[in-house]
């Protein structure tokens, strides 16, 4: 990597956005990749060429803390905007006036290489701006009311990337003068006045986006099965995900015997490699007697946090003559949505009988089983 003698060069990160498009419950920069994650991914890159005396990461206030404690301390933090553009203007504001270059980069664009931040430099410093783009592979159609109406000459088109590159003074020029919200530099830049200029980008420095970005992520996705049964007996609570149940019986166990959780909570230790909850939490010890399986659930979740495992997807059955349970479900998949840490679309219970077949076909008990996928 070439080094700079001379000039003060600085990055911006934005993090603060929320990647509602990938169907996380939380910012898609805190996924995992390997045991770290996008955000400390991305960043380490631009730690580890040497050049940068400030690197500035936009986030929001309620990320502050999550991502603070992942970064190293040398990387500073400010609150973000509404939108990306108001979160570049405060990350540029937040940097030393001195600045020569600044690179402005997602942060959801992990896979960024050396050369391309190297560059992306090298043309800052020669033309004011260095933004890196690769040429559209597929056919592009410009379309209204669901119909297509023309087709671009994909031969003059191309995907910008970043980091994009700019003169320090330039950059925080178009954006003091160009008030409009956009999803990319170049265009504030270009609307002030100057001339952008391409570099050649890299197919492999994608931007994480939907959920199938999300999947591709990781290779460490590990599935999980979970089964458990439970007798009626009178005089107790009919608990199922959590949620209480009108039952003129409930289960027997020495917890709250909440047979759908039992199996949950299997599910998730078989895929972790983890052994199950007989030996984890066993009925010979006191200390569960009567215990909240979702106290329990809890620290399983826990457990498989150490291993850099976290839920991705669930799905259950119960079996069970009575009660009825259509009309909770939507309960019991909120209540386990929200003990999981995981969006509701991603839990889904379902409710069967065994055609009077066995301990549940005779109305003696209940059993559940339960299939997770778990990913880094």
């Amino acid at each position: 990597m070439k080094c700079f003698d001379g000039l003060k060069i600085a990055a911006v990160v934005l993090c603060a956005g929320k990647g509602e498009r990938t169907g996380l419950p939380y910012n898609k920069l805190l996924h995992g990749i390997g045991q770290k994650t996008v955000v400390e991914k991305t960043v380490e890159t631009f730690i580890n060429t040497g050049l940068f005396a400030e690197i500035v990461c936009a986030v929001s206030e309620a990320d502050y803390g999550e991502i603070k404690s992942r970064l190293p301390s040398s990387v500073e933090l400010c609150i973000g905007g509404d939108t990306r553009t108001d979160s570049v203007r405060r990350a540029l504001a937040a940097l030393s006036p001195d600045t020569d270059i600044v690179l402005i980069h997602d942060g959801a664009r992990p896979f960024v290489s050396e050369r391309i931040i190297s560059d992306a430099i090298k043309s800052a410093m020669e033309y004011g701006s260095g933004i890196p783009a690769v040429a559209v592979v597929d056919s592009v159609k410009e379309v209204s009311d669901g119909r297509i109406i023309g087709s671009p000459d994909r031969s003059s088109l191309m995907s910008v990337q970043t980091p994009q590159a700019f003169s320090y003074r330039e950059i925080a020029d178009a954006y003091s003068r160009v008030d409009c919200a956009t999803t990319d530099d170049s265009e504030i830049y270009r609307l002030a006045g100057y001339t952008p200029r391409i570099i050649r980008g890299e197919y492999t420095n994608r931007k994480i986006t939907t959920a199938a970005d999300v999947f591709m992520l990781s290779d460490g996705y590990k599935i999980g099965f979970g089964y458990d049964v439970h007798r009626f007996a009178p005089g107790r609570k009919l608990i199922l995900g959590g949620v209480e149940i009108e039952c003129d019986k409930g289960l027997l166990g020495h917890s709250d015997a909440d047979v759908l959780t039992h199996a949950v909570m299997d599910a998730i230790l078989s895929a972790a490699g983890l052994p199950d909850i007989g030996v984890l939490f066993p009925d010979t010890d006191p200390a569960y007697e009567g215990v909240s399986s979702m106290l329990l659930l809890s620290r399983i979740m826990k457990l498989a946090g150490e291993k850099n495992l976290r839920v991705l997807g669930l799905s259950c059955t119960v079996m069970a003559e009575r009660p009825k349970l259509a009309k909770i479900i939507p309960d019991i998949r909120a209540s386990l949505a929200n003990a999981l840490g995981i969006a509701f679309d991603s839990i889904n219970v379902s409710a069967t009988t065994t055609e009077k077949l066995g301990i549940v076909g005779d109305g003696a008990g209940m059993a559940s089983a339960a299939c997770v996928l778990l990913g880094t």
